[in-house]
């Protein structure tokens, strides 16, 4: 008891300086919780440098509770303003605000009203700002629990990160961010193009731009409505001198007519990461400079009858034995064509592929670029995902150095090629008896192939998620056995399914042949 009582007077005792800097870490409410417990700390909220109200955490019972709950975080977050004013609190760097409950709605009237809610969102905006504000964040879930931003909030040379999420909007004619670095657009279903490109236009130093545009029921409430012109198009368009990473998720399974086209210039870009089904086009420009691309390319339909091979297909049955499978319908081509965005980040030094960006190589991309620059490939894999474009894709990169595979399970198909060593052997196939095949010829020409492993001049392999089942052994021989230029060769063992079998998993992979003698395999 004497040693809590001590440890509360020295932490009573620091400077206020010194405890406003501690306050400043918590939430807000939470700060203001700590002016009960003794006269000491009664001011204390007013050094205060980080506000954050949110009241998405809290989860009430039912409505009445929700909008009776909705008023007092209002009321609160104006109270506490009211003493940073009253204090003459001297510097606000960080701002953050988010609104799940909402007790307002259109046509509403009185105290917390959609008009009187928005003239506090935008009082407590201008008050922070006036006290050197550098970070703004305002989060809004509906189309209730956002604002109009006044004008004069639209310019700012503090303000250095900013986030517009849900319902927050602007219509201005002109904004001015001089020294804003960091932009992120979240859902913001209200913000229209030309106030987005305002936006991007306002921000010459901006150095990072994040965007998503995913699926929210008042965005189909409005697409419903007819009101496209306020739906959120930000995610088509990117268009910046300055910015050197970008992060785009786009997300709308529903609506594939609106996907024609996407534009990318942005001549500083070092770092993209890109999530979306794929458009139709799309056009990019100036992407030189970038170094490192992350990309998640969802096809819309499926690729299912795609397997084929010409007449014949083959299935995997899952136990390392196939079934040979007539295709009797030609599939229909995919949608979308992402030649030009491939062609695009050529230059890139790194790049990570998604299981379905791998598919949307193989189906979406006319022509292959070559990545002279290329060093380190990554993708990752899965069973409902084929390994089509490897061989071509390996191809395409004379310098790679280091490949990173998540996962070697993948679906196979008898268009894998040789990076893969899943392609079923002749003696488990049925034969067409409309097709027959002569096998000494055809074992001939299957000798005059080059390997794609040959000519890879991989030296660092690594392989992530490592599960030990008898295709992903077979793929370790294939690649150990293949690739003459490895030196060495990375294994994350799945610890979920081999916990009792580590040793015995091990001594497996030490024991396959390699074809490079300088190649060394270690265990991460």
């Amino acid at each position: 008891m004497m040693a809590m009582s001590c440890f509360r007077d020295s932490i009573s005792s620091l400077p206020d300086e010194i405890l406003g800097k501690i306050l400043s870490l918590l939430p807000t409410k939470v700060a203001a919780s700590t002016s009960v417990l003794s006269k000491r700390w009664r001011n204390l909220l007013g050094l205060v440098d980080s506000l954050s109200f949110d009241d998405s955490v809290v989860v009430y019972p039912n409505k009445e509770e929700a909008t009776s709950g909705s008023h007092r975080f209002l009321d609160f977050v104006d109270k506490t303003f009211a003493l940073l004013t009253n204090n003459k609190s001297p510097m606000i760097k960080k701002f953050s605000l988010s609104r799940l409950h909402t007790s307002h709605g259109d046509g509403c009237e009185g105290e917390y009203s959609y008009p009187r809610v928005n003239a506090r969102i935008n009082r407590w905006i201008w008050t922070a700002m006036e006290r050197g504000l550098s970070e703004l964040h305002l989060h809004g879930n509906s189309w209730w629990s956002g604002a109009c931003l006044e004008t004069k909030l639209l310019t700012s040379k503090t303000l250095v990160k900013l986030t517009l999420s849900g319902g927050y909007f602007f219509e201005v004619e002109r904004v001015f961010f001089p020294a804003l670095k960091s932009l992120s657009i979240l859902s913001a279903f209200r913000l229209d193009y030309p106030n987005y490109s305002r936006l991007l236009d306002g921000c010459p130093v901006l150095e990072e731009l994040f965007i998503r545009d995913a699926h929210h029921p008042d965005y189909s409430q409005r697409l419903n409505h007819g009101c496209l012109e306020e739906l959120s198009i930000s995610a088509e368009w990117v268009n910046s001198a300055s910015i050197k990473r970008l992060v785009v998720f786009v997300n709308f399974p529903d609506d594939k007519d609106y996907h024609n086209f996407t534009y990318f210039e942005a001549p500083s870009l070092e770092y993209l990461e890109y999530s979306s089904h794929v458009f139709q086009d799309y056009l990019c420009a100036g992407l030189d400079s970038l170094v490192e691309a992350r990309l998640d390319l969802r096809l819309w339909e499926s690729t299912n009858d795609h397997y084929y091979d010409d007449d014949d297909g083959i299935r995997s049955n899952g136990d390392g034995t196939y079934t040979f499978v007539f295709v009797k319908v030609e599939p229909k081509v995919p949608f979308g064509d992402v030649t030009n965005l491939v062609a695009a980040i050529s230059n890139i030094t790194t790049l990570h592929l998604s299981p379905d960006s791998l598919e949307a190589f193989h189906f979406c991309c006319e022509s292959m670029p070559v990545f002279y620059n290329l060093l380190k490939l990554s993708i990752e894999s899965n069973k409902e995902k084929g390994w089509q474009v490897m061989p071509l894709l390996l191809d395409s990169c004379p310098k790679l150095h280091t490949l990173v595979i998540k996962g070697l399970v993948h679906r196979v198909t008898i268009r894998c090629g040789d990076a893969c060593a899943c392609s079923p052997k002749k003696h488990m196939r049925k034969k067409n008896k409309k097709r027959k095949f002569d096998e000494e010829e055809e074992e001939e020409e299957e000798r005059k192939k080059v390997c794609c492993l040959w000519t890879c001049k991989v030296k660092v392999l690594e392989i992530l998620e490592y599960g030990a089942s008898f295709q992903e052994l077979k793929q370790m021989r294939h690649f150990l056995g293949n690739l003459g230029w490895l030196q060495t060769v990375k294994v994350s063992v799945d610890t979920d399914k081999n916990l009792h079998n580590n040793c015995f998993l091990r001594a497996n992979l030490l024991s396959l042949p390699r074809l490079s003698s300088k190649c060394n395999i270690q265990f991460i």
